[in-house]
């Protein structure tokens, strides 16, 4: 469902403006009951994605003060295509590194198909904002303040994990990117599995009263431990690096994220995290989104390595600014801008000839 099909289902059909959270079979029919498995969980198994989450900012902007929903004529406005909703996907303000460049080179068909009424992600603190950080934090954002989106790319440390195909880590693995934002749920009695499409990563999480390793054993999606609380899968996830991001900030390796996974409809999923992290942020916070499925929606392997060309093309664009800086320097002109998001910069074209391999050469 495309931006020109929703903005003349609106025009002609009162019925589009019902935001698709209140479409859940859960909230139109109070007797409805979650499936289970015979042993008696919760059946959350599927393919969603966060593809319809698209648009809805991370933090409330003020003027929503502490409505979490919005009003009809700002609904209108955002299933005609305006602030959120399905047009929203090059809107860019929540995409960064890589994927902000690639908003202007690449043409994604992954549109959303609903259009919900949140106006943030985030739901607790009342405000939709997050809350302070503390000095540590602090420090730790602004150490953190420097984007791949215009380098500059010395060494590969440079780049985020993202950029070098390691990891998006557990939040930002299922956050809205430019494709491949899905996630598989697959259940047995003693685990629950949790695949992810972008980047490439499954997490086995045991159900029940397990310990979690020593604390000074650290991973990138942490270790996870989950039970059922009613309808709702509880995970408990400690053990963090502080190498990644949750909710576009840097985290402490002491952070502790629990996130909620509860079926709402046979093809919606709520997902709420909740991030407690005394030493980033002054209270707790929990933002949260709902999982959908798209039609005909298949994840694919997603073929990254930590070579990808990104990686290679990025480092040359650098050494030619810097380059083009020395040259400057010693003619006595201006230092010239540097010109990456801008497509002044060949960070994104394609290997050379000679970089380039052919995986069928063989064939």
């Amino acid at each position: 469902m495309g931006l020109a099909v929703a903005q003349q289902a609106i025009s002609q059909n009162d019925d589009a403006l019902v935001p698709a959270e209140r479409t859940a079979a859960a909230v139109v029919d109070s007797s409805w009951e979650v499936p289970r498995f015979s042993w008696g969980d919760p059946n959350l198994e599927g393919t969603f994605t966060s593809r319809d989450m698209s648009g809805i900012p991370m933090a409330r902007p003020s003027q929503f003060g502490t409505r979490d929903t919005l009003n009809a004529e700002e609904y209108r406005q955002r299933a005609a295509g305006g602030s959120g909703g399905l047009g929203s996907l090059r809107g860019g303000d929540e995409f960064e590194g890589e994927a902000r460049l690639q908003l202007s080179a690449l043409d994604s068909s992954e549109v959303g198909t609903r259009v919900f009424g949140y106006t943030s992600y985030i739901i607790d603190p009342a405000d939709g904002r997050m809350p302070a950080l503390t000095p540590e934090g602090e420090q730790r954002q602004s150490a953190n303040r420097r984007g791949q989106a215009a380098g500059p790319f010395f060494t590969t440390a440079d780049f985020s994990y993202y950029d070098r195909c390691i990891t998006r880590g557990v939040t930002g693995s299922i956050m809205p990117s430019l494709y491949g934002d899905a996630m598989r749920i697959v259940q047995s009695p003693t685990e629950v599995a949790i695949t992810y499409e972008m980047l490439h990563e499954t997490r086995i999480i045991p159900l029940g009263e397990g310990a979690f390793p020593d604390a000074q054993i650290k991973q990138y999606m942490g270790a996870s431990i989950g039970h059922f609380e009613g309808d709702t899968l509880e995970i408990e996830t400690r053990n963090l690096t502080d190498k990644l991001r949750v909710g576009r900030m840097p985290h402490s390796e002491d952070a502790v994220l629990t996130e909620r996974i509860t079926r709402i409809d046979p093809d919606m999923i709520n997902y709420s995290v909740t991030v407690d992290d005394p030493r980033t942020f002054v209270s707790p916070w929990t933002f949260r989104m709902t999982l959908t499925t798209q039609p005909d929606y298949e994840v694919l392997e997603y073929s990254c390595h930590e070579g990808n060309f990104f990686i290679a093309t990025a480092l040359r664009a650098e050494k030619n600014y810097q380059d083009s800086v020395a040259q400057a320097l010693a003619r006595g002109e201006a230092i010239p801008e540097r010109n990456v998001a801008g497509g002044g910069s060949d960070i994104y074209l394609a290997p050379s000839s000679a970089e380039a391999v052919d995986i069928n050469a063989d064939q």
